[in-house]
């Protein structure tokens, strides 16, 4: 793993220092304060990713790791954006086809992009899906159900944003609240700091709220997000089994950071088949067994779909349903592009989004 960082980050500082040639043409022209300036300006932002990874246990001010992490993490999408545009620039006069200002154009036009994909970040969508479960509900005999995951609370998605979120979920007076994995982001600290709890708290559904892990739970502290979750009024489900009053079955797996999880054979050996099962698994994998153990419901989260295109096309090739909804023999599922997001605050060819199951039990049980 630490291999793949290398690479990553090596190939990453290599598109800066490219982008940073063909911007030298129009700095040069500077006086030579706003030379300073300029470069000064350009590889801070473009070295502040670092300071994401490297700072974020330190505790330091939260709004000064706010905008470390905006703009480290925003400066990955726009250097993405501007090598390839201005590969494809280079391209172009190879054959003769020269664009004068390029450069600025090319700033101009990533831009306008990046500020597209910001607004369709900070408006998720809601989308709702209908299904049927030929099962019986005690007394139900439909269920809303809000589905929401990967919120990434952190020095990202900070209290206020959360309120928003909590706000837009109260609105669809769910019967139950379901949170597919990754709750928090890189680290507990602007989480407590800034006592996400509180709004956490102001969740509600008359069946109740239940989380599982994600693989970020794992990267902020398994155990010490399991104390803020206990906090809160969430039900934290972890390779656990629990049957609300009206008869559905709800399966947490543990994400599969831990390597000893249990199997979802003997997680399925403890529910009753002749009732409904929902089962939250953050990372979408291995579909056909689901269908076997006889889960009507999956709901999963983890891919963000790619959060911003090319990315997309890579996770599509990752995964059998990278986003959305798909029936597999009589397993319904749906993965999530997410809530909010991982790092770039950008949705670009994909969408923030919150799911609305409204489920119908076709032999509702009148008891």
């Amino acid at each position: 793993m630490p291999t793949f960082f290398i690479i990553i980050f090596s190939v990453y500082l290599l598109g800066n220092a490219y982008i940073f040639y063909k911007g030298w043409q129009v700095i040069k022209t500077f006086p030579t304060a706003g030379k300073i300036a300029a470069v000064t300006a350009f590889w801070f932002m473009a070295l502040a990713v670092f300071g994401v990874f490297l700072l974020r246990d330190l505790n330091l001010p939260y709004q000064l790791m706010h905008w470390i992490h905006l703009l480290g993490t925003g400066w990955l999408v726009f250097t993405l954006y501007m090598v390839m545009l201005l590969l494809l620039l280079d391209i172009l006069h190879l054959f003769k086809l020269r664009i004068k200002h390029s450069f600025l154009y090319a700033t101009a036009l990533i831009s306008m992009v990046l500020a597209y994909g910001y607004y369709q970040y900070k408006h998720p969508e809601t989308n709702v899906i209908n299904i049927v479960i030929n099962k019986p509900a005690k007394s139900y005999q439909q269920l809303k159900v809000v589905a929401i995951s990967d919120i990434h609370l952190g020095y990202g998605t900070d209290k206020e944003q959360l309120k928003d979120y909590v706000d837009l979920i109260n609105e669809q007076r769910p019967d139950l609240i379901l949170i597919g994995g990754d709750l928090i982001d890189n680290s507990l600290h602007p989480v407590l700091d800034q006592r996400m709890e509180e709004e956490l708290n102001l969740l509600h559904a008359p069946l109740g709220v239940y989380m599982i892990p994600g693989n970020h739970e794992y990267i902020s502290g398994m155990e010490a997000s399991r104390d803020f979750i206990a906090k809160t009024s969430i039900v934290l489900l972890q390779d656990s089994v629990v049957t609300l009053p009206n008869g559905i079955q709800l399966i947490g797996r543990d994400d599969a950071n831990n390597r000893k999880r249990e199997s979802l054979d003997s997680l399925a050996a403890q529910v009753d088949p002749s009732l409904p099962v929902i089962m939250l698994n953050h990372q979408p994998f291995e579909l056909d067994k689901a269908v076997d153990a006889g889960i009507d419901l999956q709901f999963s989260g983890h891919t963000h779909r790619g959060q911003v295109w090319p990315m997309t096309l890579v996770v599509d090739r990752m995964f059998e349903l990278s986003h959305g909804y798909k029936r597999k023999g009589n397993t319904h599922f749906y993965v999530s592009s997410g809530l909010s997001l991982w790092g770039p605050p950008f949705r670009i060819g994909t969408q923030s989004e919150m799911v609305v199951f409204n489920i119908t039990f076709s032999q509702a049980d009148k008891g």
